[in-house]
């Protein structure tokens, strides 16, 4: 989880993309979810699409951004 100096990533998302790839605990504090549900998305392909450096799985922010905005227009749609 962050760190108290560690800036929220939801404000960082909302303010600008951020400097940094994702973690997945990131994507979990930004959408307020469990860490293993971020793990069921990415087996699912469900959620934002991440990627592995190594043994690590990352996020880019763009990629994040356009997940939410695809959501938000597939959930106008339904209603």
């Amino acid at each position: 989880m962050a760190k108290p100096t560690d800036p929220d990533p939801r404000a960082t998302l909302r303010g600008g993309l951020p400097d940094r790839y994702l973690t997945p605990d990131d994507i979990a504090e930004i959408f307020e979810v469990p860490v293993e549900t971020v793990y069921q998305w990415r087996k699912k392909r469900t959620g934002p699409p991440g990627f592995r450096i190594g043994k690590y799985v990352r996020y880019d922010p763009a990629d994040v951004r356009a997940y939410v905005t695809d959501r938000k227009r597939a959930d106008q749609a339904a209603a």
